[in-house]
């Protein structure tokens, strides 16, 4: 992989050509210590740029709502892996992505970018979210992803929030969370 270059402004098409490229894409969900530390090197300064809002011009296009939504909700579950900051871009990746699906930008992408776009709201501990991220995998036809919605809308309907993420953020379990992780159904993020 080639150091992006500092000077060189990036692009959202800087960004989809990485994540999506065929030698990341085996780690999008089985990530490695160095493939985390390879994220945080090459992007660290363009996720803090971007939690400070200065892509949001990327929201006009749908590649660019894609990069955008990747770099705030993908790049940080990585760079800071079981740390409280993993989950700081959220909100702005759903707000891109709420924007994106208003503006019909979804219906461009390909399902793969397509499934990206929508997980900010599969991340989510607001119900209604978790709503809406069923609704938009089961319209595009994405079955394995909407498999996922499904289980993650259940967790928060039992849970009102994801018990895998107490222990990162401070939050003391509930006897019932506590019984669901040692569980063989808990999931683990």
């Amino acid at each position: 992989m080639k150091q992006q270059h500092k000077s060189k402004p990036v692009t959202p098409a800087d960004i989809l050509q990485y994540w999506f490229a065929e030698e990341i894409k085996p780690l999008w969900f089985n990530s490695t210590p160095e493939f985390d530390a390879e994220l945080k090197d090459r992007f660290l300064d363009i996720y803090d740029a971007a939690l400070d809002g200065k892509f949001s011009d990327w929201k006009q296009s749908a590649d660019g709502c894609v990069a955008l939504v990747v770099v705030l909700d993908q790049f940080p579950l990585n760079m800071f892996r079981g740390q409280p900051k993993s989950f700081e871009g959220e909100a702005k990746a759903r707000d891109a992505a709420r924007e994106a699906v208003a503006n019909g930008f979804d219906k461009q992408l390909p399902d793969e970018q397509k499934a990206f776009l929508y997980m900010p709201f599969m991340h989510s501990e607001q119900i209604a979210d978790q709503e809406l991220s069923v609704e938009l995998f089961d319209a595009a036809g994405l079955k394995n992803n909407l498999r996922y919605a499904i289980h993650h809308r259940d967790i928060i309907r039992r849970f009102s929030r994801f018990p895998h993420r107490n222990k990162i953020l401070g939050r003391p379990s509930t006897r019932a969370e506590l019984e669901y992780l040692a569980s063989k159904e808990a999931f683990h993020g």
